[in-house]
């Protein structure tokens, strides 16, 4: 943890060196809010805090994890607790992505994609909530995507798997919490003008070709108002939301059919 700690309540946010998560950490900050950040890439990383901290006003901590290592997750949060830090925000936005037919992906990458787009935003989420319901006051903005709403993804068949569990679990726990004063907020971006979609080699696909992208600011904001607001799930850009509703529609081997075209690299 760096020595610029925050003070009091502060909001944790993932990935947030670049992207839809550096757009967040600046929303968050621009509303004088203290900040802990988490990447992977810690020189990057200590250049936003040092930005967000100089452009704002506000202690930013940051710290550079690797959450797709088995138990990371914990032992960020025992950091945290042992610093003293209340998290009152906790935007899990850290993931990454992977296309390819599952039998040709090297396992060592579909498991990092599992432990960081699941496991470590489960753990936060559920380390998170006690304290939260506890002071009766609590956001939680977990990144999906379009692809939660889709039936499946053939040629991204695992990643699409991760994000239809973190709308699910989203909406499932926003229920729990119905009355509490916290909330919990999926975040449901399609394409989106990031690096993301170049490192998980979706770019090449039909769908990133031809289906409008959204800034990460775009997004982000969407994103961040949504979950102020305690909605329990936000799809940003009017494309995205007839994307989202077709994907439900029956019958949907449709969906299953079309998505293998918009798919093939």
């Amino acid at each position: 943890m760096t020595p610029t700690e925050p003070t009091a309540d502060t909001a944790l946010v993932t990935g947030a060196s670049s992207g839809i998560g550096y757009e967040l950490a600046r929303l968050l900050a621009s509303s004088g809010r203290s900040l802990t950040l988490v990447a992977r890439d810690g020189a990057r990383l200590k250049d936003v805090a040092a930005q967000l901290q100089a452009e704002f006003g506000v202690p930013v901590a940051w710290h550079a994890s690797d959450l797709a290592e088995t138990a990371a997750a914990d032992r960020l949060w025992a950091g945290l607790a042992q610093a003293g830090v209340t998290v009152d925000i906790l935007v899990n936005n850290a993931g990454v992505g992977a296309s390819g037919d599952l039998a040709e992906q090297p396992l060592d990458v579909i498991q990092r994609m599992l432990t960081l787009n699941i496991a470590a935003l489960t753990t936060l989420t559920r380390l998170a909530l006690p304290g939260m319901i506890a002071r009766k006051r609590g956001r939680i903005l977990n990144v999906s995507s379009l692809a939660g709403y889709q039936p499946a993804g053939p040629g991204m068949a695992a990643y699409y798997a991760t994000k239809s569990y973190v709308l699910s679990l989203s909406k499932g726990i926003a229920a729990e919490l119905a009355g509490s004063g916290v909330s919990v907020t999926a975040l449901c971006p399609g394409p989106t003008a990031t690096a993301f979609e170049d490192r998980a080699g979706a770019h090449e696909t039909g769908l990133y070709r031809l289906f409008p992208r959204l800034s990460a600011r775009e997004v982000a904001v969407a994103g961040y108002h949504g979950m102020l607001r305690g909605r329990s799930v936000v799809i940003p850009g009017l494309a995205t939301k007839i994307a989202a509703l077709a994907g439900e529609l029956p019958p949907r081997s449709i969906a299953l059919a079309m998505n293998r075209l918009l798919l093939k690299r």
